[in-house]
């Protein structure tokens, strides 16, 4: 009877933490259909027009899902040797994070709003769809902008201090009554203007302030530039021969069932981390 539940348990455990099998394939592929399906949900009846008139069919919906993310999740917690491990984990806290709110929403209104946060747990299309050998370019621009930081910080403070004194100069030729009412007021203005945005809700109305305004857009255009050219400096350096190739990336999706360490080597036999053996 033991060795009949060992392998019950071992075989759910493969289903769902590994995506190497039919199987597992199947499980998170659904899985990813079932989370849309539950975002959308939660999308729809934040439309009044719609939720009025489909109120009960989203809310049935809803409580179906929640109750299969729960199954889902006890069978996550039931099927591994260590469960606090998995419960206090990324993942295991974005599983439950997605599951309560509707289970709260019984006692405080509104609260089931929360369920979007169902969105975070499409990370795991990762792993599913094997984009892991994708990663090597996105570490080399996280490099990029890590050896960007200090030359980036510089030109901010740069900018800071250009909207500071522009801002300064609109306030004194624009004045109160033209909606400069404060140097606070002008610097937003000036931010506004420089990065393009152009709300609109302060405009110049002097000739000296439109003047000043159309210096200050045109620089906003080189402003833009000088980040992009920074980074993309620094991830051609990254691009070099010379440097230190990257760890070869493996494709395996095993998770150990008794500590939950992943990123194993393929055809790897043992956990690297605990040795426990791998099914």
């Amino acid at each position: 009877m033991y060795s009949a539940k060992k392998h019950w348990k071992t075989k759910l455990h493969d289903i769902i933490y590994e995506a190497d099998t039919p199987a597992g394939k199947l499980f998170d592929v659904v899985l990813l259909i079932v989370i849309l399906a539950s975002i959308l949900l939660v999308m729809l009846e934040s439309v009044k027009s719609i939720d009025n008139k489909y109120h009960t069919f989203l809310d049935i919906s809803e409580w179906v899902i929640t109750i299969m993310f729960s199954l889902e999740y006890i069978a996550r917690i039931i099927t591994v040797k260590k469960p606090f491990k998995y419960i206090f984990s990324f993942y295991g806290i974005i599983d439950l994070l997605s599951t309560i709110p509707k289970y709260i929403s019984l006692i405080f209104g509104g609260v089931h709003a929360l369920a979007a946060l169902r969105a975070l747990r499409l990370l795991r299309v990762f792993r599913i769809l094997k984009l892991a050998r994708f990663l090597g370019a996105s570490n080399n621009l996280v490099r990029a902008l890590k050896a960007s930081r200090a030359k980036i910080s510089v030109f901010l403070f740069a900018v800071i201090i250009v909207a500071i004194i522009l801002g300064t100069i609109m306030y004194l030729v624009e004045g109160e009554e033209n909606g400069f009412s404060n140097i606070p007021k002008s610097v937003y203005w000036c931010i506004v203007t420089l990065t393009t945005v152009g709300f609109g809700d302060i405009a110049p109305q002097t000739p000296l302030g439109q003047f000043i305004a159309s210096m200050v857009m045109i620089l906003g255009y080189g402003i833009i530039a000088v980040p992009t050219g920074i980074v993309s400096a620094e991830y051609t350096n990254q691009n070099k021969p010379n440097k230190v190739e990257e760890p070869k990336l493996h494709l395996n999706s095993q998770s150990c069932a008794n500590c939950l360490a992943d990123k194993h080597p393929d055809n790897a036999k043992f956990c690297h981390k605990c040795g426990h053996p791998l099914h």
